[in-house]
């Protein structure tokens, strides 16, 4: 089976369901860190901005599961879930700034998520 059967039909509905998994666990990480802490990540101290951070790289992770459905070529999926994880990881820095770090941070990983986003944009549109 080549790899373009193997993402359509049954197998391409599980490896659908475990993306959706992936990124639905990154959501509630990113969106709800105190609940997704009480719940599964119990161990202390608790720290919100590492849960903004896991979550943020957990949708990246689901999303290249959900990107490879549509678009067959590599490079285009890495880009594109990488894109989504860099954004939200800058979203969180925004969201956190008062929580340390540097005050650069915030600028410098939305400019980062920025520089992956426009290219996975652009392949995703040549690769229709």
């Amino acid at each position: 089976m080549d790899a373009i059967q193997e993402t359509r039909g049954r197998s391409g509905l599980v490896w659908t369901i475990v993306g959706l998994l992936i990124l639905g666990t990154g959501v509630w990480a990113f969106v709800s860190p105190h609940g997704f802490y009480d719940k599964i990540a119990t161990y202390p101290p608790y720290n919100r901005h590492l849960f903004h951070d896991i979550g943020a790289f957990m949708i990246g992770l689901g999303a290249a599961f959900l990107i490879a459905r549509r678009w067959r070529d590599a490079l285009t999926v890495a880009i594109g879930a990488n894109a989504v994880a860099a954004v939200l990881h800058g979203i969180s820095h925004i969201i956190d700034r008062d929580l340390g770090g540097k005050s650069s941070d915030p600028w410098f990983l939305s400019a980062v998520g920025l520089a992956l986003a426009v290219p996975a944009v652009r392949r995703m549109r040549g690769a229709r």
